[in-house]
Order: C-alpha cells, then structure tokens, then sequence
C-alpha cells in the first residue's frame, strides 16, 4: 500500500514521539528509537521534519530494499553523536534500575549501553555488528568498574566500534505483518521500563536517593556553565511542578510519590544554595540589589583578572572564574523574571 504523505505528517504531529509515524513507513528500528527517547529527546521529533517527504517516497519506491554495494555508508557525525548520547542514556536508565545485581558493572551496564548504541546503528537503512558493538562495551567496563561515570567511556568506545563496522542492511523477505511489528517493539518497549518501573514503585526509597546523589554531581559539574545549570534545574522541577498542579487538594501525595518529591524539593533547594554561595562570591549579603551585583562584579573582575595578577596567575584565573560563575548565577534567574 502506498504511504502518503499527508497521512505521514499527521502521525507525526498527534504521535511522533512515540515514533508512529516510523511505524506506519516502516521504519521499526527508528520508531523504537523514539518510544525509548520520547523523540530523541524532542530535537529529534523536531529536526525530522524536514525529512518526511524524502522517507515517504523511499517507502513507496519499493517494498524491499534494493541491494548495495560492498562500500559501507557515509560516516555520520550526526549518528555518531546519537550513539554516544543513547548509549549513556540506556546506560543511567541501567544505572537507576538494575545497579543492585550482582556484577552490574560487568554484565548488565555494558549490555545495556551496547544495545542503545547499536538501536541507533540500526536506524534507517544501515545497521552495524552488534556482536562487535557488545564486545568493545564489555571490554571497557571492566576498566571503570564501580564508577557511574563509567557509561560515558563505555558508550564512546562502543559507538566508536559500531563506526567501523557499518553497512547496508541486506535485502530481506517479505515484511513482517504489522501485529508481529507491534509485537516485537511492545516486547523492547516492556524490557527497557519494566526496570525502571519497578525500582520506582517497588524500591523507591533507595531509587529517589540515587537519582537525587546523580542530580547533584550533575549540577555540581555545571556550576562553572551558570545558565546550563539553571535551565537543567528549571527542566527538572517541571514535572515536579506539574504534579503538584494536579494532585494539590486530591490527597494525593503519601506512599511512594512522597520519595520522588524530596528529590524535586532536593533540587529546588540547590537552587538557593547555588544563590547563596555566589552572594558569598561576591562579597553580598543575600538579596544584595542588582545595582550592588553590578558593582561588586566590575570591581572584582578588575582586581581578579589574569593579565593584572601574573604573579599569582592560577589564583587569580581559578577567582576570576568564580566571580563570573556567581554573577550569571544571580543575573540569570532575574532576566528570566518578566518586570
């Protein structure tokens, strides 16, 4: 049946973070990218749009794919960037819901980066070696074992393999019917967030204190990026918002969800600590005017500054750095503010 491209778009706008639009084109490997990712991460949904009409017509140009030569395809800055960011992804879901098994950072950390790099090799008419993909995270995390961090090495040296062993997806039989499809990605689907429901119902005392201890070294490595860290802040007390919207009044806050609260109040109160600490900075008292930020920064930058300090240079960089680190902090979230 001939896919159109009006009904394409439809599903993309109504359905496209759950990839319905790449189920009706056939694109399974993709349409589960976005089920995990919400649309890789809403840029991805996005971005795409753009390129609808040319999937449309690779539908309809033929019901199975024509065959290509041995080269392999063209290497993809922008799918490599996928790969890593998936596999740290797949890697953190594994960290929250699967770290208490025992030889976690051996056997399930590196399966479950290898198998987020390898679902982004495997989008559109290329895939890669998953045997070769799994083989390089398996042998990197034993270098890192016991650390969080170690999903970052793990997914680079797995993307960086699934790389080198691209190539074109062979020609195949007829397509599956679309109850098998179906079947198959509510199977992947259930395998990545029975997990994570689990922990988070399940175990959730425990599960709230990672996530919260994650959160914190995430924004503590962002505190050098003031306005990175306050929009990260800002994105993770949404649904913390939201929810309170919704449940405010219903009595609807004991048991499990009580947890997951001190985790958004957890970050709102970085938020104030984050302000305090940079009023120390600068020599304020807390709630100091703007005029007296102002102030204060143009003072301190001309006393900090590397090229008047170069015989105490590294104090004087690691200073001035603070002082600007502190003013965006304080300067940010009162631009944000509508006068």
């Amino acid at each position: 049946m001939a896919k159109r491209l009006l009904v394409t778009y439809a599903l993309w706008a109504l359905g496209g973070p759950v990839g319905l639009h790449h189920v009706y084109l056939g694109r399974d490997s993709h349409a589960l990218l976005w089920m995990l990712t919400l649309g890789g991460f809403g840029v991805g949904w996005l971005w795409e749009f753009w390129r609808l009409p040319g999937w449309v017509a690779r539908a309809n140009a033929s019901q199975e794919p024509q065959p290509r030569g041995p080269e392999p395809p063209a290497l993809s800055p922008v799918r490599f960037f996928g790969q890593v960011l998936v596999g740290v992804y797949f890697g953190l879901a594994a960290l929250i819901g699967l770290s208490s098994l025992a030889g976690f950072y051996l056997l399930a950390l590196p399966l479950a980066v290898g198998l987020g790099v390898h679902v982004v090799s495997s989008v559109g008419d290329q895939t890669s070696d998953l045997g070769r993909t799994l083989a390089a995270a398996f042998l990197t995390s034993p270098v890192f074992y016991g650390r969080a961090l170690a999903v970052l090495p793990v997914s680079l040296t797995a993307s960086v393999t699934a790389q080198q062993c691209r190539h074109y997806k062979p020609c195949r039989g007829p397509r599956q019917t679309l109850r098998a499809r179906l079947y198959h990605l509510g199977l992947a689907y259930l395998a990545f967030t029975a997990p994570l429901a689990y922990c988070a119902f399940c175990n959730t005392a425990a599960t709230a204190r990672y996530t919260a201890d994650t959160i914190s070294a995430v924004l503590g490595w962002l505190r050098v990026f003031p306005s990175l860290g306050s929009f990260l802040e800002q994105l993770l007390l949404l649904p913390y918002r939201a929810w309170r919207l919704l449940t405010e009044g219903a009595g609807f806050g004991a048991g499990s969800f009580q947890e997951w609260e001190k985790v958004y109040e957890f970050v709102q109160s970085f938020q104030s600590e984050q302000q305090q600490l940079a009023y120390k900075v600068l020599g304020l008292r807390d709630g100091a005017p703007m005029e007296e930020i102002h102030k204060s920064y143009r003072e301190l930058v001309k006393l900090w500054h590397p090229d008047h300090n170069r015989h105490r240079a590294e104090e004087a960089e690691r200073r001035f750095i603070e002082v600007q680190a502190a003013y965006e902090s304080l300067v940010q979230p009162r631009k944000a503010k509508p006068a």
